[in-house]
C-alpha cells in the first residue's frame, strides 16, 4: 500500500531551513497553494512548502493545507536551527508540544502535537550514519515548543554553537536525508518517559534496537505532568504499545498510573544494520 507523502516546511526566517532549501533548488509545483505559496514536490515524492512565518509560531498551519493532505494525515517536517543555552553543536530530532503549563516558545500549555514515530526514528538513524562526514552527533530531544498543530509533526535541527552559519556538511546531510524518510515495519512504538532533555537513553535505543518513539517526556517535564496530559501524550504517539522509561523510578508518578502497559528496553530486538526500512516493511 502506498503511503501518503509528507510535507517539508521551510520557514524563510530560519537560517538552516533556508540553506537546506537552496540545495533542493526550484522544484515543480503540484497545483496546491497555501497563502498563495505553491506546494512543490521533490523527486522522492516528499512535498515542500515555504512559509514567511517563523515556524515555532506558525500556529495551526495544518488547517491551511489542501483538504486532501489534511484527510491523509500528512506529517509536517520542519528543518530548523537548534538553539540552547550552552550552544551545543549537534543534530536533533524532536516532537512538538508543551507537556507543562508554560508555552513560552510557541504552542499551547499542556497541548501535544501528534507524532510520527517511524519517520522520527528513520531521520535519527540516517543522520547518525552520516556522523563521520558531518562531525556532529545526532540526538533526540524531549517534547518541547510549538507550533500547535493537529497533524503529525516534528523538527530536525542543526545546532552550530557560535559559528556564523550552519556547517555545510550538516546542511548537506539534512538535504539528503529529509526527502527520503521511510517507515519501518519492524519498529515497535512506545511513549518515552524520563531522562534528560537530550534523551540519550532513547537515542541509543533507537540506534541499537527496533524502537520508535513518539512523545518523549523528560524527567523535568514529568514533575509538572498531570494525568490528562500523560494520556494525550500516549494517544498522540500513534501505534504505541506501551511506555518505555529511562529508569524504573520514572514510571512511579501517579500521572502515569494506568495510562499504558510498561515495556522493557529489550522487548524490541536488536537492529540489523543492513536491513533497510523498505525491506523490513516488505518482509524481505
Amino acid at each position: 500500500m502506498e503511503r501518503p507523502p509528507y510535507l517539508l516546511v521551510v520557514s524563510d526566517p530560519d537560517p538552516v531551513a533556508q540553506r537546506v532549501a537552496e540545495l533542493w533548488g526550484t522544484l515543480p509545483a503540484t497545483g496546491g497553494h497555501v497563502d498563495g505559496a505553491p506546494i512543490r514536490t521533490l523527486p522522492s515524492g516528499a512535498l515542500l512548502l515555504r512559509r514567511a512565518a517563523h515556524h515555532i509560531h506558525d500556529e495551526q498551519l495544518d488547517r491551511l493545507l489542501p483538504e486532501e493532505l489534511r484527510r491523509q494525515g500528512t506529517t509536517l517536517v520542519f528543518p530548523s536551527i537548534h538553539r540552547s543555552e550552552r550552544n551545543v553543536p549537534c543534530l536533533t530530532v524532536h516532537p512538538l508540544g508543551n507537556p507543562g503549563p508554560n508555552a513560552d516558545v510557541g504552542g499551547r500549555p499542556r497541548a501535544l502535537v501528534p507524532t510520527d514515530p517511524h519517520r522520527m526514528a528513520d531521520a535519527l538513524r540516517r543522520l547518525d550514519e552520516r556522523e563521520g562526514e558531518v562531525g556532529l552527533k545526532v540526538t533526540f530531544e524531549a517534547t518541547h515548543h510549538g507550533p500547535y498543530l493537529e497533524l503529525p509533526a516534528f523538527f530536525v535541527e542543526i545546532g552550530y554553537g557560535t559559528l556564523a552559519a550552519p556547517p555545510v556538511e550538516a546542511v548537506r546531510a539534512l538535504a539528503a536525508v529529509l526527502p527520503d524518510l521511510e517507515i519501518s515495519g519492524r519498529d515497535r512504538v512506545a511513549l518515552a518517559v524520563g531522562g534528560g532533555h537530550y534523551a540519550p537513553h532513547f537515542t541509543e535505543l533507537v540506534k541499537e534496537r527496533d524502537w520508535a518513539f513518539g512523545h518523549i517526556l523528560s524527567r523535568h517535564a514529568l514533575l509538572e505532568l498531570d494525568r490528562e496530559t500523560a494520556r494525550r501524550a500516549y494517544e498522540a504517539t500513534p501505534g504505541a504499545e506501551g511506555i518505555v522509561a529511562a529508569r524504573v523510578e520514572d514510571l512511579n508518578l501517579p500521572a502515569l498510573a494506568g495510562v499504558a502497559p510498561r515495556m522493557r528496553d529489550a522487548e524490541a530486538p536488536r537492529r540489523s544494520r543492513d536491513a533497510s526500512p523498505t525491506a523490513a516493511a516488505s518482509g524481505t
